[in-house]
């Protein structure tokens, strides 16, 4: 009887991986979407919008958009301005946070790395937590 019951339950199984995997997947993606939103919005020099994707502790601490997009502007110059930006591995951090790596070239030619972090909303949304930004080794300023 026993051996019945886990034959039963091995398609049952086998399928959980699956589901976590593509689940994972989809939260991986809408992080990205974040990012890539907050980025573009940067680049039309929308600070709402750019605003929009920051998660509350990081609204917080700037209590306006223009204050964000202030910072960002002075702070984060190869995030604002960029030649270009490229997604790179993505890590779960507990069971509602994620790190994204991006690698990003600014507009002098200079290689940075941003480690995002990203945080799953009581909705079901992706803001930004954060991100740190370090130059690539063998780059010059």
């Amino acid at each position: 009887m026993r051996r019945i019951f886990a034959i039963a339950l091995g398609p049952v199984l086998a399928a959980m991986p699956v589901s976590a995997t593509r689940a994972d997947e989809a939260g991986r993606a809408a992080a990205r979407a974040a990012i890539t939103r907050q980025v573009e919005a940067l680049g039309r020099d929308d600070a709402a919008a750019a605003y929009a994707e920051a998660a509350p502790g990081i609204r917080s601490l700037f209590p306006s958009p223009e204050q964000f997009i202030g910072m960002v502007r002075v702070s984060y110059r190869p995030v604002y301005r960029h030649r270009s930006f490229v997604f790179g591995a993505a890590r779960a951090r507990g069971e509602a946070g994620l790190s994204q790596d991006v690698a990003i070239q600014d507009v002098y030619g200079v290689d940075w790395r941003a480690e995002y972090g990203l945080e799953r909303q009581a909705d079901g949304s992706w803001r930004i937590t954060g991100c740190r930004l370090t130059r690539e080794p063998g780059t010059n300023l």
